[in-house]
């Protein structure tokens, strides 16, 4: 089945969500998403529904999101039906002085969009997770971290013997 039509459709929404952030804050960026919506933050923290969404994001705006911006751009569009697909994404929020995003704060977004009566692409699950990649499998920290666990790993079966028996 040919989606393109959908994709650029989805594709649109996200970058006018983007723009509705910059340009109008917390009011305009929830009317992107369901009603019933979840939004876990790139913290953990789950935000149930669009009026959790919309109050936690007011908070944020009138403080710490204040003059920011959401850059990003979708990476893959998967359909799951002909009104729903899996986004997922990467971007970050500048700051007015920044022009590029810092590596330290670029995060990766899942969201589950949905096609609702009216014909808009909608977001019914975001999950924002921040991007750190672990050090190389060979690097010093990471050959450190792999013997102190394995060294861990020895105690506690000495002290926990009958769990390993299954």
């Amino acid at each position: 089945m040919d989606h393109s039509t959908d994709e650029a459709a989805i594709r649109r929404m996200f970058e006018a969500l983007c723009a509705a952030w910059a340009r109008e804050g917390a009011s305009a960026v929830d009317a992107f998403y369901t009603p019933d919506s979840d939004y876990v933050t790139f913290d953990g923290s789950w935000l149930r529904g669009r009026e959790a969404n919309r109050r936690v994001h007011e908070e944020l705006f009138a403080s710490v999101l204040a003059g920011t911006r959401l850059v990003g751009e979708v990476e893959s569009v998967r359909f799951l039906g002909p009104d729903a697909a899996v986004v997922v994404s990467a971007g970050a929020v500048l700051w007015p002085w920044q022009k590029t995003p810092p590596a330290s704060r670029r995060s990766r977004q899942t969201l589950v969009v949905v096609r609702g009566d009216d014909g808009r692409w909608r977001v019914a699950s975001f999950q924002n997770t921040r991007v750190q990649p672990l050090p190389p499998s060979d690097s010093l920290s990471m050959r450190l971290f792999a013997a102190v666990l394995r060294l861990r790993l020895a105690w506690w079966r000495r002290r926990h013997p009958a769990a390993l028996a299954f």
